[in-house]
């Protein structure tokens, strides 16, 4: 029964596949010529990088939602599922890290695995296509919310209010969800949250610098855009600074990117000290600071 379905699955994806070539790579029914042609030519580059990012994103979403659909297949041949299910992801994490790099570790794999339990039905359909798809960053997000009604909610309102990412990581940290049904004025609470994530819109190209994305397409995480040459500089005094100043201190790495389950950071700097035995991070913040 279960092949039988994964056949069929597979016959709506690629139905599904040639739907979006069509609907997302059509650039050209886009074009309207003006009488400024340089307005004409930016609007065509960034038409082409959203259409660019849309179409990653999809096969991105799908791989990692087959993948999580497939380890949840064979951890029910185990007779002890969750730790059959541990083992499989163990094991896979280590040899697919070999061969394809450190986008497949344990976190990431279970990620994967806990999006298909989340997400069952989002690509069967009678057409192969969900009436919405956002992008893996998003769901990737939205696999910190437990409660089953707050995520379909979060994921609703993502999709038909266009969220970007930050948006909705940080209506999902300040419960955004649950303050809008206890408000008596829900206007009140909508109007702030979209005053303090309107800078979320302003970078169009803020997919560039989606370390998921350049590590899906096989591309090394270049961190150079996060620095301004005066950041460059005032770090690279820090570090001289802290190597002459104490003893003990064991230079780590600069620009160190580190995931958590909400997002990547990079940390400026990373010492260790072998005389405290521990490690000292250094970070410039030009906005709120977080764990």
């Amino acid at each position: 029964m279960m092949r039988n379905w994964s056949n069929l699955y597979f016959g709506e994806v690629l139905k599904l596949n040639e739907i979006e070539r069509i609907d997302n790579n059509d650039i050209m029914g886009k074009y309207q010529k003006t009488e400024n042609i340089l307005n004409d030519i930016q609007n065509i580059i960034e038409v082409s990088q959203k259409e660019a990012y849309r179409a990653v994103n999809t096969i991105l979403t799908q791989r990692n939602w087959l993948i999580g659909y497939r380890i949840a297949e064979e951890e029910m041949r185990g007779e002890n599922r969750a730790e059959y299910g541990a083992n499989i992801i163990k094991k896979l994490s280590k040899e697919l890290t070999v061969k394809y790099g450190k986008g497949f570790t344990k976190t990431n794999l279970y990620n994967f695995y806990m999006f298909y339990k989340y997400f069952p039905q989002i690509f069967h359909t009678a057409c192969g296509k969900s009436e919405r798809v956002l992008s893996w960053s998003h769901y990737r997000t939205l696999l910190q919310v437990k409660d089953d009604a707050a995520r379909s909610w979060y994921e609703k309102e993502a999709y038909e209010q266009i969220w970007s990412v930050r948006t909705l990581q940080r209506n999902v940290d300040t419960q955004y969800y649950h303050r809008i049904l206890q408000s008596q004025n829900k206007q009140i609470v909508e109007q702030e949250m979209k005053e303090k994530t309107a800078d979320f819109h302003n970078d169009k190209l803020e997919f560039i610098k989606n370390p998921v994305i350049a590590e899906f397409l096989g591309l090394s995480s270049n961190i150079d855009f996060t620095e301004t040459q005066l950041e460059s500089c005032i770090i690279s005094n820090i570090q001289k600074f802290l190597m002459e100043l104490g003893k003990g201190y064991a230079f780590v790495a600069r620009q160190q990117h580190i995931h958590t389950e909400k997002q990547d950071y990079y940390i400026d700097l990373v010492f260790y000290n072998y005389i405290l035995k521990c490690f000292v991070l250094i970070d410039l913040k030009t906005s709120r600071i977080t764990h």
